[in-house]
């Protein structure tokens, strides 16, 4: 159902590092970019955006969860979120009050948005 998603960023260059690392643990990059607006994705269609913050004031969280296609990419984005300066907010593990194979991983990101990979087949 969901086409794409875009986020305000009050440090678009620092942002789009973060994403550029654990966005590539899991397949995807960047795939447009207009000015300090960036399209990260699998080509050709970006599905999530970053752009300097433009409306509003003050911060609210999001959360956004990215498909992994299995395990080692959860943990392979949550080793180079936290890496890259990252807070963990839960290291991969599973999360069975969700369903039996939800495993997931949950970090900040330079906004303060609660990132996770998630990864919904079993071991």
């Amino acid at each position: 159902m969901l086409d794409h998603l875009s986020i305000q960023c009050a440090d678009v260059a620092s942002s789009a590092e973060f994403y550029d690392r654990v966005l590539a643990t899991l397949g995807g990059g960047r795939v447009m970019e207009f000015g300090e607006i960036i399209g990260f994705g699998v080509p050709p269609m970006p599905t999530f955006w970053i752009g300097p913050q433009t409306s509003g004031e003050g911060f609210r969280e999001s959360h956004i969860a990215f498909a992994a296609p299995d395990r080692s990419a959860v943990q392979a984005f949550y080793d180079a979120a936290t890496a890259a300066g990252a807070e963990s907010l839960h290291a991969p593990r599973l999360w069975p009050e969700y369903h039996p194979n939800y495993f997931g991983a949950f970090v900040r990101d330079p906004d303060g948005n609660n990132v996770e990979a998630v990864c919904h087949s079993p071991e």
